[in-house]
C-alpha cells in the first residue's frame, strides 16, 4: 500500500494538491474570484460528526451555528465586506430524526440573521456519518488578507484570547484534569460559550479597516485560528517565507486563565478560537490595539527560515498537541 494521508499530514496533502490549481491558489482558506461587479470571496468548510461535533458536547442548533460561523471566520480572515450567503451539503444516515435536521437549520438561520447572508441552496445525501459541507460567499472589502502578505518587521497581532474553546470542550466532556483545577465560574461560562457558540471576527475586521493609517498601503498578512494559534502563525510563516518570533510572556490568554505549561499549550494549540491572526506594519498594529481592546501583539515577523521560535533564543515553538486532520 502507498502513502496514507495520516503519514502525509494536512500540509503535505495541500502541497501536493496545489499542483492541480493556479500558483498560490491554495495558500488561503478562501478563493477570490473576479466578476464584473467586483471581487467575490468563496470558501468551503466541512464539519463531521465525531470529529468536529458530537451529541455529548453540541446541540443540533449549535451544530448549525458553528458550521456557519466557521465559514464566516474564514471570510473575515480574508477581508470580506458583505456576506452574501451559503450553500449547505447535508449528509446523514437514513435513520436520522427530522427533529435533528430541523434544529441544525434553525441554528444556520440564527447565524445568518445575526451576521448576514441567506441560505442559497445546497444538496442532501444519505451516508454512514452525519456531516455538513458549507460553502460561503461574500464580497471583498478594501484589504485582501493573505497568509503570503506577512513581511519582516511586521508586528504579529491577534484579535482576542485563545484556548477558551478547548477549555469549553474539556468542561463539556468532564475532563478529569479540569475537575482537579479550581477555575472561576466566569471562565467556565465563557469557555463553554466559546466552544458551542463561536463568533466570527467581523467586528475586529471592520476595526482593522477603519483604523489603517492613511499613509500605509492596504497590505497585511492574515488568517484565522480555527486550527489553533500556533498553526495559524506557522501558516503565515510558510506562505510568506518569514520567521515568527513569539514573546513567551505575551501569549493571548483570558484574564482568568490558569498558569502552567498545560494551559499554555491549550492557548497555543487548542483550536477553534476563530480569532484573526495578523501580520501588520507596526503603526497599523498600534492603531488596531487602540480601537480593539481585546487585540494584542504577541511577537514579530523577521527574515529567516519559515518557522515559529520563542524570543531570546529559547528555541522553536512545539505543536505536538495541535489538531491533526488525518490522525
Amino acid at each position: 500500500m502507498g502513502e496514507t494521508l495520516a503519514q502525509l499530514g494536512e500540509n503535505e496533502l495541500l502541497h501536493r494538491l496545489a499542483r492541480f490549481a493556479p500558483a498560490g491558489q491554495l495558500d488561503d482558506d478562501t478563493a477570490q474570484v473576479h466578476t464584473n461587479e467586483g471581487e467575490l470571496l468563496i470558501n468551503t468548510d466541512v464539519m463531521v460528526e465525531g470529529i468536529h461535533f458530537s451529541e455529548d458536547t453540541t446541540t443540533p442548533k449549535d451544530v448549525g451555528w458553528r458550521c456557519v460561523t466557521a465559514n464566516l471566520s474564514d471570510l473575515a480572515a480574508s477581508g470580506v465586506d458583505q456576506i452574501l450567503g451559503i450553500t449547505v451539503g447535508l449528509v446523514v444516515p437514513p435513520e436520522t430524526p427530522w427533529d435533528w435536521v430541523e434544529k441544525v437549520y434553525l441554528g444556520i438561520e440564527a447565524a445568518l440573521k445575526q451576521f448576514g447572508g441567506t441560505l442559497l441552496g445546497g444538496d442532501c445525501s444519505r451516508g454512514d456519518q452525519r456531516l455538513l459541507a458549507i460553502t460561503a460567499l461574500g464580497t471583498l472589502g478594501p484589504v485582501r488578507l493573505h497568509r503570503s502578505q506577512a513581511q519582516p518587521g511586521d508586528s504579529l497581532v491577534v484579535s482576542g484570547p485563545h484556548g477558551l474553546s478547548r477549555l469549553g470542550l474539556a468542561l463539556l466532556r468532564s475532563d478529569p484534569l479540569i475537575e482537579a483545577a479550581l477555575l472561576p465560574d466566569k471562565l467556565k461560562q465563557k469557555a463553554i460559550e466559546a466552544h458551542q457558540h463561536p463568533q466570527p471576527c467581523l467586528k475586529a475586521l471592520h476595526a482593522l479597516q477603519t483604523c489603517k493609517p492613511a499613509e500605509l498601503p492596504w497590505r497585511a498578512g492574515g488568517t484565522d485560528s480555527s486550527d489553533g494559534l500556533l498553526a495559524a502563525v506557522q501558516g503565515l510563516c510558510r506562505s510568506s517565507g518569514c520567521r515568527a518570533i513569539l514573546d513567551p510572556t505575551g501569549l493571548p490568554k483570558d484574564p482568568d486563565w490558569p498558569l502552567g505549561q498545560h494551559w499554555d499549550s491549550w492557548c497555543l494549540n487548542g483550536g477553534e478560537d476563530f480569532e484573526l491572526i495578523l501580520s501588520l506594519p507596526p503603526k497599523w498594529a498600534t492603531a488596531w490595539l487602540q480601537v480593539l481592546p481585546s487585540s494584542q501583539i504577541i511577537g514579530v515577523m523577521e527574515q529567516g527560515p519559515p518557522r515559529v521560535e520563542w524570543a531570546h533564543g529559547k528555541g522553536e515553538v512545539s505543536n505536538f498537541s495541535s489538531f491533526k486532520h488525518f490522525q
